[in-house]
C-alpha cells in the first residue's frame, strides 16, 4: 500500500471503537495525532491506548472521555496517572526487556500504531528519533501505522530507521518536542546522594541511569572521571555534558564500543540537537538494550536506579505508593541483575532518606499493596544522603543495621525499635 499524506483528522478516522492503539512515548509522544483522536471522543467507545511513559498535553486523558478511551499502561507517567488509578485505566507489570514479546506473540495485538518520525532521507527512511524503545516492535506488528512527520524530530542512528513504505498514513507537523531539564531540578540533598554514588564509580565503568533527578546529580559528580561508557535504557542532558567534557568516551565497552547504547532520551532541545545525526549514539530496541545477557558483557556496569521505599530487609518498591500505581517496573530489574553479573559491576538503589513530607523511605514494612520491583536477593548497594549500605551477603539482622545507618537521623530510633520488635519474638 502506498503511503498517503493527509491531515490529522483524516488519519485517525481509521481508528474504530474497540481498537487497541499503540502510542509512542517519552519526548516522541505524537500529541498532534492524540488531539485529533480527542476530537472523535463522542463517536468512539472503549478505544484501548497502550503506551510507555508519555509526555505533553494529551487531551484523550480527560476524565470526561472515560467511556471513549482507556489507558492500558506499560509504565505510569504523570499525564495518565489519574487514568490508570481510576476505572478507565490499568497497568501491566512487565520488564521493559520483555514488552516487545507482548506484540510479537500477539498477547497484545495492535490495530493501530501512532508514531512520531523525522522526515525521510533520500532513500525514503524516516527515524523514530529519540524513542525507539518498544516502538520498533509496535510498528512491525500493528495492522495500521500512522506517523506524524516532524522536522524537529532528531534523526538518530540505530534500530529506529523505518522506511516510508512501512507507514500507511503520514501527517505533516512542525512542533517542538516536550522538554525536561532534570539538571535544574536537582536539590542539595540529591547532590549529596550523587557524591556518595560517584564514590562507587571507577574510571572505565559502564553507566546505566534510571529516570529522574538523581541520575543527573550523579553525572554532575563525574566530570573528573576518565573513559566512562554508557549502556542505558534512557538518558538526559547529563550524559551530553560529560561527553562534551571528555569524561564519557565509550572506549572500553565490549558492546557498541565508541557509542552510547540507549533506547530513548528525554531532555532539553540542546540534547535533541546533540543526538541529531550523531554517530556517537545508537538508539536500539529495548528488548536488546535491556537484555541481561547483553548488559553483563560490558565491564564494570554501574546500574543507578531509585525507589519509592525500601523495607529493612532490602525489598524495593519502585512502582507504587501503597495501592496507588505511580510509575512501573521499567528496566530497573533488567539492569540491577545485569550489573550484578557484570565483571566488577555494582547494582545501586539511590534515593533520599525521606519523602517531601518528611516520612522515612526506609521502612519496617512496605505499605499495604506496594509492589516489590526489586527483590531483597537482588539488592547490593543502597545509597542515601547519609551514606552507603552494602547488603549483598548480609543476613536479615545485618541488613537492618546497614539500612538504619543511612536512614534519616530523625527516624533511626523508631527503626531500631521496629527491628528489635521483629527479631525479639
Amino acid at each position: 500500500m502506498k503511503t498517503k499524506t493527509v491531515n490529522a483528522q483524516e488519519a485517525v478516522s481509521v481508528i474504530q471503537s474497540g481498537h487497541r492503539v499503540f502510542v509512542q512515548g517519552s519526548a516522541a509522544t505524537p500529541v498532534n495525532l492524540l488531539h485529533a483522536l480527542e476530537n472523535r471522543a463522542n463517536e468512539l467507545k472503549n478505544v484501548e491506548l497502550v503506551c510507555l511513559s508519555v509526555l505533553g498535553e494529551l487531551g484523550v486523558n480527560k476524565p470526561e472521555y472515560k467511556d471513549s478511551f482507556n489507558f492500558n499502561a506499560l509504565f505510569v507517567s504523570a499525564p495518565i496517572r489519574k487514568n490508570v488509578n481510576s476505572a478507565n485505566g490499568d497497568y501491566i507489570p512487565v520488564f521493559l526487556s520483555e514488552i516487545h514479546l507482548l506484540f510479537e506473540k500477539n498477547i497484545l495485538p495492535l490495530d493501530v500504531a501512532l508514531i512520531h518520525v523525522s522526515p525521510p532521507d533520500k532513500h525514503g527512511f524516516c527515524s523514530l528519533g529519540v524513542s525507539v524503545d518498544i516502538t520498533r516492535a509496535a510498528v512491525k506488528n500493528a495492522q495500521h501505522v500512522i506517523a506524524q512527520l516532524n522536522p524537529q524530530m532528531p534523526r538518530t542512528h540505530g534500530d529506529g530507521l523505518i522506511h516510508i513504505s512501512e507507514i500507511d498514513t503520514l501527517v505533516e507537523v512542525n512542533e517542538a518536542l516536550p522538554e525536561v531539564d532534570y539538571g535544574k531540578q536537582v536539590s542539595d540533598c540529591e547532590r549529596t546522594i550523587g557524591k556518595n554514588v560517584a564514590s562507587l564509580i571507577d574510571d572505565r565503568a559502564t553507566l546505566q541511569m534510571g529516570i529522574g533527578t538523581i541520575p543527573d546529580a550523579v553525572l554532575e559528580c563525574l566530570g573528573n572521571h576518565k573513559d566512562l561508557g554508557v549502556h542505558t535504557e534512557m538518558f538526559s542532558d547529563g550524559v551530553m555534558h560529560l561527553m562534551q567534557k571528555g569524561a564519557i568516551t565509550n572506549k572500553f565497552k565490549r558492546k557498541h564500543r565508541g557509542k552510547v547504547a540507549t533506547s530513548f532520551a528525554i531532555g532539553t532541545r540542546q540534547l535533541y540537537d546533540f543526538v541529531d545525526d550523531n554517530p556517537q549514539f545508537a538508539f536500539l530496541e529495548a528488548g536488546y538494550v535491556n537484555d541481561g545477557s547483553i548488559i553483563r558483557t560490558n565491564p564494570g556496569v554501574i546500574a543507578i536506579n531509585s525507589a519509592i521505599e525500601i523495607d529493612l530487609t532490602g525489598q524495593v518498591c519502585a512502582d507504587s505508593i501503597g495501592t496507588t500505581l505511580y510509575s512501573g517496573v521499567g528496566g530497573q530489574m533488567d539492569f540491577i541483575r545485569g550489573a550484578a553479573l557484570s565483571e566488577g559491576g555494582k547494582p545501586i538503589i539511590a534515593m533520599s532518606s525521606v519523602t517531601s513530607k518528611g516520612q522515612s523511605k526506609i521502612v519496617p514494612f512496605l505499605k499495604q499493596g506496594a509492589g516489590v520491583v526489586t527483590t531483597r536477593a537482588h539488592v547490593h548497594y543502597v545509597v542515601t544522603e547519609y551514606g552507603i549500605a552494602y547488603l549483598f551477603g548480609k543476613n536479615m539482622k545485618q541488613r537492618m543495621h546497614e539500612l538504619i545507618q543511612i536512614a534519616h537521623p530523625d527516624h533511626r530510633a523508631q527503626l531500631e525499635k521496629d527491628a528489635f520488635d521483629r527479631f525479639s519474638k
